[in-house]
């Protein structure tokens, strides 16, 4: 579906406003906790309402937004139970997923790819973007038609959760980069356990920066 732009005339497709309100979201730009209205999007984008809308409800669902009835949606605010169960969920399924992905050997070339991007990144680059690649990959790639499924009803809240972890810096790229070796090698050496096992405490690490930046941040 498109709409037209209120204020051009010009033809506009929803995708391009999901992507830009997405990206100031997950830049920070869009502060946790800030209300997001039609009126807002449709000013700030120069979109029709009917635009807005979609785009709105798309990020409500990804889980960037969140939306209480009769009440306009706001920019998700984690709080430390949110985190925990979030991570608790992905830890779950993504070792789940690598756990059958290792059972045959195959590193998806999509994953392969994501780990040299990843090298080959300055120590100091931002890097969720690639981070979240690979691991949307290796569960991709397990020999499984529900986990996936499972991993993109979570998919936009690990976007926000990992865009946190590199955006205050809570693991160096070197650090998240050397893990993912050793998950693929685990993965092409069929060891299934140590597989689990890595993935599992990949994510759990992840998850224990934030809730301790997450504390230092609310005095605990």
């Amino acid at each position: 579906m498109t709409t037209t732009d209120a204020g051009s005339g010009a033809t506009v497709r929803p995708d391009a406003v999901v992507a830009s309100l997405r990206s100031a979201i997950l830049a920070g730009t869009v502060a946790p906790g800030t209300t997001v209205t039609e009126a807002l999007v449709s000013d700030t984008y120069r979109v029709a309402r009917p635009t807005a809308r979609i785009a709105i409800d798309r990020l409500v669902a990804d889980g960037l937004l969140a939306r209480e009835p009769h009440h306009a949606a706001r920019v998700r605010a984690f709080d430390r139970d949110d985190l925990a169960d979030l991570f608790a969920a992905r830890a779950a399924v993504e070792s789940a997923a690598v756990e059958l992905l290792a059972g045959t050997g195959v590193v998806p070339d999509a994953a392969a790819a994501a780990h040299e991007r990843l090298l080959a990144l300055d120590a100091d680059a931002s890097y969720w973007a690639i981070d979240l690649a690979f691991h949307r990959a290796l569960v991709q790639g397990a020999p499984s038609s529900r986990l996936p499924r499972l991993h993109d009803q979570l998919m936009g809240e690990i976007e926000f959760a990992l865009a946190q972890v590199d955006a205050h810096r809570l693991r160096s790229t070197r650090e998240v980069a050397a893990e993912h070796g050793r998950i693929l090698a685990a993965v092409a050496e069929r060891d299934t356990a140590l597989a689990e096992h890595l993935t599992r405490s990949h994510i759990l690490a992840s998850r224990d920066r934030l809730l301790a930046h997450h504390d230092s941040l609310h005095g605990r």
